[in-house]
């Protein structure tokens, strides 16, 4: 599944609506993290990393505008390579997300931090998806996921998963004017229905268990011998220079 017109959507004023919210979200999120390596999958017209520390910062996918073009199912990274990676509305408009999920956490350093966008489908937005459906038009076209969805496949590639950071209560008018009339939603979205939000931001952190050294059993055996003598020859030591 491809993403026909984002970017003419993102020069809309809901496009510029739901972007300056991720994007101010995004900059707070990634201001204090270090590292050698930043990657944006998806979107290249709308840059996340302009905030972050990490000296390399680079956008991949199939638009021209990417700084590398690539197929997301098979990134173009050695493993273990990358210490952040944002993925904005990526994984609700591809085929596969669940190979793209699989080459992140591939890439990912242990302890890389991955951040993703994307359309709820329990709000207003996702409600007029149901309604009004436009197949042909972006953002309609996506299959949208939930968080909850979400967190169940990072969890199975062993991420380690934040709550979810959800923004943007206005209804999806199409004029700017309307979007700001509307504004006064955002302090009470976030107050008394926080889920509902029209967009999301997920945290996760690539863990990657520790491996501990497994004696023979001989050995553990000679081990625990040793040192139950050592301590009883301590303990007649100290009760002679007692008598």
């Amino acid at each position: 599944m491809s993403i026909p017109d984002a970017g003419k959507w993102l020069e809309t004023p809901q496009g510029r609506y739901i972007v300056d919210w991720e994007r101010s979200r995004i900059d707070t999120m990634i201001a204090d993290l270090f590292g050698y390596n930043a990657l944006q999958l998806g979107l290249p017209e709308c840059r996340f990393l302009t905030r972050s520390r990490i000296p390399l910062r680079q956008t991949a996918g199939r638009p021209e505008c990417a700084d590398i073009r690539c197929d997301l199912n098979e990134l173009p990274f050695a493993s273990s390579c990358v210490d952040l990676v944002v993925m904005p509305h990526v994984l609700e408009f591809h085929d596969n997300p669940h190979q793209i999920l699989r080459e992140v956490e591939r890439i990912l350093i242990p302890e890389g931090r991955l951040f993703i966008t994307g359309f709820n489908p329990i709000s207003l937005w996702g409600m007029r998806r149901r309604v009004c459906p436009r197949q042909c038009e972006f953002p309609e076209n996506g299959n949208y996921i939930s968080v909850l969805r979400l967190r169940d496949w990072l969890q199975l590639l062993s991420f380690e998963v934040d709550r979810g950071s959800f923004g943007c209560y206005a209804p999806p008018c199409r004029q700017e004017v309307w979007l700001k009339r509307w504004r006064f939603m955002e302090a009470a979205g976030d107050r008394w229905w926080g889920f509902a939000g029209s967009v999301y931001i997920v945290r996760a952190i690539k863990k990657v268990r520790g491996m501990r050294l497994l004696l023979p059993a001989w050995s553990q055996q000679k081990t625990s011998r040793e040192v139950f003598g050592a301590a009883a020859n301590k303990g007649t030591e100290k009760h002679v220079r007692n008598h």
